[in-house]
Parts: structure tokens; C-alpha cells; sequence
């Protein structure tokens, strides 16, 4: 049984990517159930245990047999170790496409469960929406509810590609749509922020183009509490942006502060689009198809730049490409990318999830913190500098900021002062709308 790949998720093949979705929990986990909870779902995403199989000029999504589709991989360790392993443990092409590994705690009392699912097959929405039917039917078993049994039959329900649901549109617009991005990427060349690891050889020269790379992926994180992220919101309210702009605009601004030389430079933010809403009808997120494309917008930002200038310049051209249905053109163009990376080449790329709910556990076990976080298999150092990937979700009221990166490219001194920069600069926009004196009253 197998299932072709559109040129969309046909990219996703080749960047190696995979969405990275971990909850720290405490109290008792009942193994056998939280298995079954994943065999369950495994069993009704047919993508989640299949495997990426080349065939003729493209891809096909192919089941594995039964003894090889993935199953909970528990053991005992530490918890920030065992992020950081499972973090850099890839989904190799040809493998199983998802991963579940539960580490305890040697006493039993504290755990960190980790999923992984490679983005050919998923996006932000729906490994959130995974993670918290997984925990769903986990708190089902545990509770003793009934009706929970294994649904479906033997014939996998594989979901459609999101290319084929956009909606009708001539191929003389399409290509129209294409060659003004191309032609615009040609007019406003953005820059890049500069890596600060510095690769060299034995012999303390710069290392050859080929030479061995050392490196791994580690993320940085900013985190901010309830109230502040209440404030945060507030604040985007008063000035008539959205949270996603603010902090867009502020790591553009942390941005700039990277690059040398003075007055205004060429700034790319990149912000994916979700599509699931926005198709008709809606596509629920428990549909494991990676449904987004990007909008790329161009900035002039200087050292001086009111931030807050940049927020509502965000908001203004993200809005506008959507009213304009445009995400759906970008949607169709996504197969030039090889072609023209300049499509989607950005100073920062800035996600937008949003606010999503948390697992929904039995009593007796609390999710302590719930992380997602990209991760990929290709960095390259030799570039010498390539965008900042911000990954922004809020669970369950508080809102966090994930950084990876890759230690070859960006040292975790450097990333640390960029979110310290990026905190500061929020703080600084909180601040400044709460301190304004309130408008006068008319009459």
C-alpha cells in the first residue's frame, strides 16, 4: 500500500526536517497504556508508519511491515540529556516516519516524552493535535473508558496532499504571481546574519570546503509567564498588530544589531501561512498533511528603528497577502524553490502558531512544560551566516520562544545574547504602551 507524495511534501524529502514535540510530566506513567495510546494512533495515520520510498521521478509514502513500524521506546536517563539525544536523532529516508521514547527518571515520579514526526508527513498544527490525541486516548485506557477500541479497518485512510484542495486558478496567473516574486527577490537582496563560530583546521587556518563538520543541534528558549504574556497580547491589541508582528519586528531589530556598518540594510522575515483554515472546507488538524506556505516580506531596518514601525509594517503586508488570497499562489509556486531559493531566503524566520491547548492527562500525572521545537539534518557552516529560526507557540497561556540551531554555525553564547536581546526588546514594548499616558476624553 502505498501513497504518492506531491511536489509540495516532495521538498520536505530533501530538507530532512522534523517537528520535535516534548512534554515534561510527573507522577506515574503507565507504560503499557501510554504504548498502546501510540500503537493506536500509528494505527489510524497510516503516514506515521510508512516510509519514504523514491519511485520513478518522485516519492511515495509506503507501509512498513508489521515488525517495522515504530513502537514506545522507553528507558531511564536524564531528562535534559535525553532531550538533547532525541533532538539530534534524525528520521532517516527509508525509515519509520514518527518516534515516541519515554525517559524516566530512575525513581519513577518524573519523565519527558518526546514524538517525533518528519514534516513531510506533518506540520505544527497537526503533531500538536497528534500529541494531544495520543494523551487522549492514553487518559482513555488509563480512566477505563469504553468505546476506545481500534477503529478502522486493514485499508489505510491516507490524507489528500494540500496541493490538491487549493482552490481553482488559471496557470497564466500562477506563473504571473511567479515571476513577480522572482523578479522582486532580484530587486531587494536581503542579508544574512553572520555565524560566529569560526571553522578551522588542524593547523589553525581556515578548514577546507570539505573538511568535516563537528556540530549538533541545541535550541535556546525564551520563556515568558502568564502575566507577561497577557501584557504581551495587550500590548499588540493597543497598537493594532498582532503578537506575531511584535516579535517579528523585534528580531529584526536583534537582528540588525549583527550586522556591521551603519544606516538602514535589507532585512527578510519569513512567516508561515497555515492553510488549514483558510481551505473550504476547513482542514481539521488532526489531518497529517503538512498544510502551510510562507510569506516573505523585505524591510529597510536601521539601528534606529522604532520597532513598533516595523511591527505594524509586518502586520500591514502579512494581512494584505492573505486578503488577497495569495497564500494560495505561494502554495502553487512552493516547486520553484529548488529552482530559486531566493524564494523563501529570509534574515529571520518567524513561525506563528498561536495559542494551543495542552495534553489532557488522568489524575495522578501533570504536564509539567510542553515544548515544540524544528529540527533538520542539513546545516551549512561553510555558508558563513544563513537565517535565525524562531520557533513561537503559546501553551496553555504562556508563551515561549524556541531557537535551534546548529553549535557549527551559532555557539549557544551567541543564541543566548539573541534571545536575551529579543526578551529585552519585548520588554521594552510592554513597557513603553503601559507608561503612555491614556487619551484624553472628548467633550
Amino acid at each position: 500500500m502505498h501513497r504518492a507524495l506531491c511536489p509540495v511534501e516532495s521538498l520536505y524529502v530533501g530538507q530532512r526536517s522534523r517537528a520535535v514535540l516534548s512534554c515534561s510530566l510527573r507522577g506515574r506513567v503507565d507504560v503499557e497504556a501510554l504504548s498502546a495510546a501510540f500503537d493506536a494512533m500509528t494505527r489510524e495515520n497510516p503516514t506515521l508508519r510508512s516510509r519514504i520510498v523514491e519511485e520513478g521521478s518522485g516519492y511515495v509514502l509506503r507501509l512498513l511491515d508489521e515488525d517495522e513500524r515504530p513502537r514506545l521506546v522507553t528507558r531511564t536517563g536524564d531528562e535534559d540529556e535525553a532531550y538533547a539525544a532525541e533532538l539530534n536523532n534524525p528520521l532517516p529516508v527509508g525509515g519509520p516516519l514518527s518516534r515516541a521514547v519515554l525517559v524516566s527518571a530512575p525513581d519513577g515520579r518524573s519523565h519527558l516524552f518526546v514524538l517525533v514526526v518528519d514534516h513531510t508527513v506533518t506540520d505544527g498544527h497537526s503533531s500538536i493535535a497528534l500529541h494531544n490525541a495520543l494523551w487522549a486516548r492514553y487518559r482513555a485506557l488509563v480512566d477505563g473508558e469504553h468505546g476506545i477500541e481500534a477503529s478502522g479497518s486493514d485499508m489505510p485512510r491516507w490524507p489528500r496532499p494540500v496541493s490538491l484542495l487549493l482552490p481553482a486558478a488559471d496557470d497564466a496567473d500562477t506563473a504571473k504571481y511567479l515571476d513577480g516574486r522572482v523578479e522582486e527577490t532580484r530587486r531587494h537582496s536581503v542579508e544574512l546574519v553572520p555565524y560566529d563560530v569560526r571553522r578551522a583546521s588542524a593547523t589553525g587556518q581556515a578548514a577546507d570546503e570539505g573538511a568535516p563538520v563537528d556540530g549538533h543541534i541545541e535550541v535556546c528558549r525564551l520563556t515568558l509567564d502568564t502575566g507577561l504574556t497577557t501584557r504581551l497580547r495587550r500590548t499588540a491589541r493597543s497598537r493594532g498588530v498582532s503578537v506575531h508582528a511584535l516579535i517579528a519586528a523585534t528580531l529584526l531589530a536583534t537582528a540588525r544589531r549583527r550586522l556591521d556598518g551603519d544606516g538602514p540594510r535589507t532585512l527578510g522575515c519569513l512567516s508561515p501561512v497555515d492553510l488549514r483554515s483558510r481551505l473550504s472546507p476547513p482542514l481539521p488538524a488532526s489531518d497529517m498533511v503538512p498544510a502551510v506556505t510562507t510569506h516573505l516580506q523585505t524591510l529597510d531596518v536601521s539601528e534606529t528603528s522604532d520597532p513598533l514601525d516595523l511591527a505594524r509594517t509586518v502586520h500591514a503586508r502579512l494581512s494584505d497577502f492573505i486578503a488577497r488570497g495569495d497564500h494560495f499562489h505561494e502554495m502553487r509556486i512552493t516547486p520553484e524553490i529548488p529552482r530559486n531559493p531566493r524564494l523563501q531566503l529570509a534574515t529571520v524566520i518567524v513561525t506563528n502558531m498561536g495559542v494551543v491547548p495542552g495534553p489532557r492527562l488522568p489524575s495522578g500525572l501533570e504536564a509539567v512544560d510542553v515544548r515544540l521545537a524544528p529540527a533538520r539534518e542539513h546545516y551549512f557552516p561553510q555558508a558563513g551566516r544563513s537565517p535565525v529560526m524562531a520557533c513561537v507557540v503559546s501553551f496553555e497561556g504562556r508563551l515561549a520562544i524556541e531557537f535551534p540551531h546548529y553549535t557549527a554555525c551559532f555557539s549557544q553564547s551567541f543564541m543566548q545574547a539573541f534571545r536575551d536581546d529579543v526578551h529585552g526588546g519585548l520588554l521594552d514594548l510592554v513597557s513603553a504602551t503601559e507608561t503612555e499616558p491614556a487619551p484624553a476624553a472628548a467633550g
